[in-house]
């Protein structure tokens, strides 16, 4: 390995990372907290002397010998993730300086998080200013992961030929897009730290390409748009821009590489062997995860994305072709070394594991108007799973097919020149597949006409067996209500003949639609007859809900259900599959609720996205309309019981103002009766003697009127008897 130096002689064990939150930042701390320290060395003799050629799995490294990792957080909110040693915490760039001096490997991503850029030009410059302070013998390893995107505008090496890839040696005539120059500033200035005093202190740049892989970074909206089954996929532009790539597991390897061996080459570039446009890279997410079809978003629309981040869109519109030459020469086990859609499948399968996205798969059976559909329905909504029934399926398929032999001649999409072949043969295997559908459409027209209307097993079968293994099936699950209903619908379904089983593949995909969980409900004739009868006339109408017809399906049903070893439940027991058995009779609640919320149980915890964005949203405005409606009927109320106080108010007042003016008539009649034998005393023995007191007060004026007054009263008093 010409670029790899010898390795120290005692391997770093302290690893700083910043941003562990983040999808580059946690994925690295994660991947290297999992490494031996100096695994990639001993791993690189030992393939080189004992086992050329072979790849075997290196063995699990006790605690003791892994990279003990800290770390940064991007949301100071969040907690430790389990594979991080310690959190550091800090106000200042000399807080942090104190807890990175005692490491010996400092990664900064700032191809993710942009905006670390200046605190890692901070740390790197006080460690070149601290370099006396270092023991030659535990140099310090400074490792920065940078973007592509500081090569974005570099003038092609062949001006008559594009498409002539750059290398690592061509780094000093890069050219970064206009927002990066910044960055290039600053790999430029991370390299030049690093020659001062290589013993004691050495930096690396990695320019990167696009991360991709485990739960996705930047192309997340690609998968999660495949997953929730978008007809179609976004792509921005042409798509025609190579995109240079790596797998983020392969991107850590580079960096463990990097704090294992410490080589020569001090600034390199991480990508895989792909050279994938965008347009390849969005058809293969969705060929694997939807339709395979993909529209065509322009520059300016796709920019007015709120979800997506300003370095997001530049990434995915860079137009690079770009080869590793220093990362070949590491003792890389590479995850993706061919590229994404090379390794499609695994990195869907492994998208899927790592966001716990896995369909549920569930079969209910029961008699007729056993609440099957009722319990079924409540039980998607739940957890959004796709509702599989006999009537749909049927009909979906033939309309499809129906669709897909009148559209023939139609394109949806817009083919150039370069795609032509590639769409030569599309446009091959869709003449196969319309001659398919016209010849299976014929068989079906004439099952039914010989059938009185009803299509034969044989073709239903291989309906339920498509819908089943259909994407939307695929990627959240399925409901199968009622179906199927004989032990022979079950084998032909479920079961694998031995054509089949010597396939290869065969058991992989035939695993595809067995079901995690079979619900069989149980209910005796009265129930089910009664409940029949309690159903509102719409849901009857057009179904075998009548009294013959419900007479009819409940005898078919009990003939093909009686206790023996031929049922439809003991051939998914044979399966050794969770088969379940729920007697809904007992079940008083509304639409058989606590029958629901026991499959439920049975089921676990929903493993999808769970609440999406946009549901989150509609659940906020349908919260916020209850709850202005409610306030609006609560105020109504208020004022209507307001309006009835106000008149029994007034009411009350007025009888009282009328029983007030009563009682105090009353009382004035009553002191009119009380006062008119002292009023006549008064007028007929007082008031002459104090008229005649009054008259002469006058007359004589006095100095004392009123004593002259007294004086007067008392002497003429008259006598009373």
């Amino acid at each position: 390995m010409s670029s790899i130096g010898p390795a120290i002689s005692k391997p770093n064990k302290l690893v700083f990372v910043n941003c562990v939150d983040s999808y580059v930042g946690q994925n690295l701390a994660k991947y290297l907290s999992r490494c031996a320290v100096g695994a990639s060395s001993s791993a690189a003799e030992e393939e080189e002397e004992e086992h050329e050629g072979e790849e075997q799995e290196p063995p699990e490294p006790s605690p003791d010998e892994v990279y003990k990792i800290i770390g940064s957080l991007k949301d100071k909110n969040k907690s430790k993730p389990a594979f991080v040693k310690d959190i550091v915490f800090y106000n200042s760039i000399e807080m942090l300086y104190a807890e990175l001096i005692m490491c010996d490997v400092i990664i900064y991503d700032i191809s993710e998080n942009p905006e670390q850029m200046e605190e890692a030009i901070l740390v790197v410059a006080q460690l070149h200013a601290d370099l006396e302070k270092f023991d030659k013998n535990k140099p310090k390893t400074f490792i920065l992961i940078s973007s592509l995107l500081t090569w974005a505008r570099t003038k092609p090496l062949d001006g008559d030929d594009p498409e002539v890839p750059f290398s690592e040696d061509d780094f000093r005539r890069r050219k970064p897009h206009p927002t990066y120059k910044e960055q290039c500033t600053a790999e430029k200035t991370v390299l030049k730290f690093g020659k001062t005093n290589r013993s004691k202190l050495v930096t690396y740049v990695v320019a990167t390409g696009l991360t991709y892989g485990v739960e996705e970074g930047i192309l997340h909206y690609l998968f999660t748009a495949g997953w929730h089954n978008a007809s179609e996929l976004p792509c921005i532009g042409d798509g025609k821009n190579i995109l240079p790539m790596i797998h983020i597991r392969d991107l850590a390897g580079v960096v463990q590489n990097l704090a294992d061996n410490r080589p020569k080459s001090k600034y390199m570039v991480a990508v895989d062997d792909s050279h994938s446009s965008l347009r390849e890279i969005t058809k293969a997410v969705s060929r694997a995860l939807t339709t395979g079809k993909v529209r065509f978003v322009r520059e300016e629309e796709a920019a007015l994305d709120r979800d997506r981040k300003q370095y997001e869109f530049d990434q995915l519109l860079m137009n690079l072709q770009m080869d590793a030459s220093t990362i070949k020469d590491m003792n890389i086990r590479w995850t993706s070394e061919g590229g994404l859609v090379e390794n499609i499948d695994r990195i869907v399968k492994e998208y899927k594991e790592s966001r716990h996205l896995a369909p549920i798969k569930v079969v209910i059976l029961g008699p007729p108007a056993a609440g099957k559909s009722t319990i079924a329905e409540q039980i998607c909504q739940s957890y959004k799973l796709h509702h599989v029934r006999i009537k749909s399926v049927i009909e979906e398929t033939i309309l499809k097919m129906q669709k897909a032999i009148a559209s023939r001649s139609q394109r949806k999409e817009v083919l150039d020149e370069e795609e032509e072949e590639e769409e030569e043969v599309e446009g091959e295997d869709d003449e196969d597949q319309i001659a398919e559908y016209e010849s299976l459409l014929e068989s079906i027209n004439e099952s039914k006409e010989r059938n009185n209307g009803r299509i034969e097993d044989e073709y239903v079968i291989q309906m339920f067996r498509d819908k089943l293994k259909s994407k939307p099936c695929q990627n959240q699950g399925f409901i199968l209500d009622g179906f199927p209903k004989t032990i022979e619908q079950a084998k032909e379904l479920f079961a694998l003949d031995e054509t089949e089983s010597e396939a290869e593949g065969a058991t992989e995909g035939h695993k595809l639609f067995i079901p995690d969980l079979v619900i069989c409900l149980e209910a005796n004739d009265e129930f089910l007859r009664h409940r029949v009868l309690s159903l509102p006339e719409n849901a009857v109408v057009g179904t075998h809900y009548t009294e013959p017809g419900m007479t009819r399906c409940l005898a078919e049903y009990r003939a093909l259900n009686s206790e023996g070893d031929d049922t439809v439940v003991t051939f998914f027991e044979e399966l050794e599959l969770q088969t379940e058995v729920i007697d809904v009779t007992k079940d008083s609640s509304v639409k058989l609720k606590d029958t629901a919320h026991k499959i439920m149980k049975l089921m676990g915890p929903a493993r999808n996205y769970g609440t999406s964005l946009e549901e989150e949203e509609d659940s906020r405005s349908a919260e916020t309309e209850a709850r202005l409606k409610r306030e609006a009927e609560e105020k109504a109320e208020k004022e209507r019981l307001e309006a009835e106080e106000s008149v029994i108010r007034k009411r009350r007042q007025d009888e009282w103002s009328k029983r007030l003016e009563e009682v105090k008539t009353e009382e004035r009649e009553q002191l009119e009766i009380k006062t008119t034998p002292l009023r006549n005393y008064l007028m007929r023995h007082v008031m002459p003697t104090l008229t005649k007191a009054l008259i002469d007060c006058v007359k004589i004026r006095p100095e004392d009127a009123i004593d002259f007054i007294a004086e007067y009263m008392f002497t003429h008093n008259p006598q009373v008897d």
